[in-house]
């Protein structure tokens, strides 16, 4: 038995893909962050030429 617990007290598989979620959330975040910030700019400039080529 203690054989058993010392095992699982050096076990750190689980940590790992603890961490591995946490940065696969953190990565996630900053994409997100990203599109959002490039898709107003992104809106922004098809606005601009779509007011340009607009038949009068």
């Amino acid at each position: 038995m203690k054989n058993l617990l010392v095992r699982f007290a050096r076990n750190e598989s689980g940590a790992t893909a603890i961490e591995y979620g946490l940065i696969a959330g953190l990565v996630a975040v900053v994409i997100i962050g990203a599109v959002t910030a490039v898709g107003t700019d992104v809106k922004a400039a098809f606005q601009k030429i779509a007011d340009s080529i607009t038949i009068s």
